[in-house]
């Protein structure tokens, strides 16, 4: 269940940074609600307790490129980020272990 809700972990400069304070970001299913994004998180890292999550749909973007005279226009599909805060006291998540 957790590999069709949980998609990947969403990794940026400003994540990285709220991984110090126990906020994860996750990319999930766009009909994940925030029950199955808990569940799943607790299933896919053992010993981990979610305190809150809060989701946000980011719309995807208009991309044009000039390629051979003509304009190329499309765009970038959309997903559901979420946003995990986790029990302090319990365990955290370490997503760069084997680098």
């Amino acid at each position: 269940m957790s590999d069709r809700v949980l998609i990947r972990p969403y990794v940026t400069e400003k994540t990285t940074r709220k991984m110090e304070d126990g906020k994860y970001t996750f990319v999930c299913d766009l009909d994940a609600t925030k029950p199955e994004i808990r569940r799943a998180v607790e299933d896919r890292y053992p010993g981990v307790n979610v305190d809150d999550v809060r989701t946000n749909i980011v719309p995807g973007k208009r991309r044009r490129q000039f390629r051979d005279g003509n304009m190329i226009e499309g765009r970038t599909s959309g997903f559901k980020k979420a946003i995990v805060d986790l029990d302090p006291e319990g365990e955290q998540i370490d997503f760069f272990e084997g680098i």
